[in-house]
């Protein structure tokens, strides 16, 4: 008995895997995100903190900031 081609043994791992985790009460989420390496992904980065920067909420949002990044060391 020869043994499925590589590919139908992956797909069916793939299944098997998503079953099991259904079977957990996980659900399946495809999002899509911005691309990192993109140079429009930068030019808007750039943007953003820059207006955030100057808004007249500037301090509060680095307070915000400040206190998420040492989540860790509370």
């Amino acid at each position: 008995m020869n043994a499925p081609p590589k590919s139908e043994q992956t797909t069916e791992t793939i299944r098997q895997r998503h079953a099991r985790l259904r079977r957990q009460g996980l659900k399946p989420v495809r999002i899509w995100i911005p691309d990192p390496s993109s140079s429009s992904f930068a030019e808007e980065a750039h943007r953003q903190s820059a207006a955030v920067a100057t808004s007249r909420h500037a301090e509060d949002d680095q307070s915000f900031i400040n206190a998420a990044s040492s989540w860790d060391e509370a």
